[in-house]
Formats: C-alpha cells, structure tokens, sequence
C-alpha cells in the first residue's frame, strides 16, 4: 500500500481510479521518483478491465508545476530521462479509459501538459496554466508541441508557447484548453459525478470513440469511416445488443464490455 509521503496516490472508488500528484511543498513537481510511480500507476490501470474511468488531480490545491529538475538523479543521462518522461506522456495518451483532469492552482510546464493529454478537463476559477518553458530557456516537452495546437489551434498554440503567458481557468476555458470551470466548492461533486456518468458507459465503444477522435486530425475521410465500421463490428458483439434490449424494455441499460461471440 502507498503512503501518504509517496509522490503519486491512488485511490479506488468503485471503477473510477483517482491519482494525486502529491507533492505539495513542490507544487506537485515530480522528479524522478514521481515520473516511476505515475508510469506503473498507468500502466496498471491500462491493463485493468475493472477501472473504467481515471482522474487526475493534484494535492493540496496545486495541480502540477511540471518537472523538478532539482529532484532528478545526477547519475541518470538527460537523454534517458526524457526517453523515460516521453513514455509516461505516451501512457497517459494511450490511456483506454477517459482520463478527467480536476485541475486547481498551477497548471504549468509538463504540469500544463498533463491536463491537455486528458479527454475533460475541470479546474477551479483559481486555475492558472502556462508552457512556462519559453521563460527556462526551454522549448515544449511531454507532448505539448503535439497536443497544445490540436486543442487551441495554431495560432493560440504559438501565443502560448513562444510568450510562456500565463492564463487564468476563464481564458483557458475560451480558447479550449478546459472543458468546465466550477467553483471550488462544487469542483469535487461535479468531477465525481461526471465520472460516474461515464463509468456507467459502454467502456469498449467509449474506448474506440476516443481511440478515433484522436486520430481525427490525422485520418482521412475515408480512413475514419472505415475505422468506423470496424468499431461498429467491435461494438454489437459488446454492449450494443444490452442498449437495444434496454431501449425495447424501456430500462437503463448495464454495460459490462464483454465480448459476447
């Protein structure tokens, strides 16, 4: 079992997984240490049936200030250690289940990336993002160069990563980078119940459905309606056949995701 000194937290309600960054005198800055323990987080719950939705958060009202460089281990290269982070960014992408980012307080550097790579992202009005790297003499790092124009747009993705501004929930709500903007006192309830709404979901076809819209901006036309069908197939040997019995029967129907031929 992890304690509560351990950088990454993790706790099970059901099948929703929330993990918090947790180290809050570092504003969530994770070292070495923090990128391992989020790397087997992920991977296990990638590899679990069982989870069906993940939230990440931050603890004691900070999201996450990025990477902290004075907590990396002398003796590990720095080109390992990107190699390594770029394989927790890609593990967080690949991530099957929706992925809610609950983000209060900063938000910035790979912290700021962090929140991009969820499918929702929820913040407090005390949110404040930023690519920060522009001002440490640094170009953008997990995935921001990828992710940041695909949810704002090129020219906003330009604004934010040459200037290094930071922007408060509002703002970023306006150009896209947040879904919601809850006040604090209801940030909690909201998230919980969002997730329960799609933990309730089918968890294949939520799957596939985000597995496609990522490589929208990518496929064809026709690559994305064949990609469509195959989903389809996919999905009427899963939890389609329970939406329509629920639908005849005038119930809410259970989706248990299992493949039924």
């Amino acid at each position: 079992m992890p304690s509560t000194t351990d950088p990454v937290l993790v706790d099970r309600d059901g099948a929703i997984l929330t993990v918090t960054l947790n180290r809050p005198r570092r504003k969530n800055a994770l070292d070495d240490h923090g990128w391992e323990q989020l790397a087997g987080v992920l991977g296990s719950a990638r590899d679990d049936e069982s989870i069906r939705v993940v939230v990440l958060t931050g603890a004691d009202g900070d999201f996450c200030a990025g990477a902290d460089v004075g907590g990396y281990r002398r003796e590990v290269h720095p080109l390992t250690r990107t190699r390594f982070i770029s394989d927790v960014a890609r593990s967080l992408h690949d991530l099957p289940q929706p992925l809610i980012a609950k983000v209060s307080g900063v938000a910035v550097g790979a912290g700021c990336n962090l929140a991009l790579a969820a499918d929702l992202v929820v913040a407090t009005p005390d949110a404040r993002f930023s690519q920060i790297f522009v001002r440490r003499g640094l170009s953008p790092d997990f995935g921001g160069s990828w992710l940041l124009p695909r949810v704002v747009g090129l020219q906003q993705a330009k604004r934010l990563a040459l200037l290094g501004e930071i922007i408060d929930a509002d703002e970023a709500k306006r150009i896209g980078m947040v879904t919601w903007v809850v006040p604090a006192d209801d940030v909690d309830r909201f998230v919980a119940d969002t997730a329960a709404a799609l933990a309730a979901g089918p968890p294949v076809a939520l799957a596939l459905t985000k597995r496609m819209l990522d490589a929208s901006m990518t496929a064809t036309f026709e690559e994305a309606l064949d990609t469509e069908s195959r989903a389809l197939m996919v999905n009427l040997a899963t939890d389609a056949p329970a939406a329509r019995r629920a639908f005849v029967e005038r119930t809410e129907p259970t989706f248990e995701g299992r493949w039924r031929l």
